[in-house]
């Protein structure tokens, strides 16, 4: 199974989609008179914590991978399932974020029209902060998942293996003989 990153035009969609929700959520307050908007301070404030919390982690993650096996002993060991923890972690923190930044990004609009009253002056401060923190947890999200991402194996495939073969003249189809490599032209099986 291979993990996938998240495209960007999943952010734009998520993003637009939180619009909708936050524009909805406004109307509502509008007509129904339901207090629905904003968003205290304290969560804000935890959202950029626990961003800063999924970076920390994936960075623990990415030095684990980069570091010479041999000297991944003196780290504090990093398991698989803890590695893809933290992937899906990270993900969600960007989807998260995309979302959360659209909605408050829609409340917001709607609130424009409302900002002389003390009452959306207030909630519009809360949304702009909320908007803050909510774009600082997706490029938390996206940085963490890029740290996610194991280097490159050096398998047969990989760039540098091949030109190591190429230097020293191996062929690739080593071992398999093909036409025109024995003197009655045609192929010879392998195990004949």
């Amino acid at each position: 199974m291979r993990a996938h990153r998240i495209r960007w035009w999943v952010y734009l969609l998520a993003a637009a989609l939180g619009v909708g929700g936050g524009a909805a959520t406004a109307a509502l307050e509008e007509r129904y008179h339901v207090s629905l908007l904003g968003l205290p301070w304290f969560v804000s404030a935890m959202l950029v914590v626990f961003g800063g919390g999924v970076l920390v982690a994936a960075w623990q993650v990415r030095r684990y991978t980069t570091t010479e096996p041999r000297k991944r002993v003196q780290l504090r060991t990093v398991t698989p399932e803890r590695a893809v923890d933290t992937l899906i972690m990270s993900k969600a923190l960007a989807l998260a974020g995309a979302v959360l930044l659209g909605w408050y990004a829609g409340e917001l609009l709607m609130l424009v029209g409302h900002l002389q009253a003390p009452y959306y002056r207030q909630i519009a401060i809360e949304c702009v902060v909320a908007c803050a923190a909510s774009l600082i947890d997706m490029v938390c999200g996206i940085i963490a998942e890029s740290s996610c991402q194991l280097p490159p194996s050096e398998g047969p495939e990989h760039p540098k293996v091949e030109e190591r073969k190429r230097m020293r003249g191996e062929r690739r189809d080593r071992g398999v003989a093909w036409k025109g490599d024995d003197n009655d032209g045609e192929a010879a099986v392998p195990g004949r």
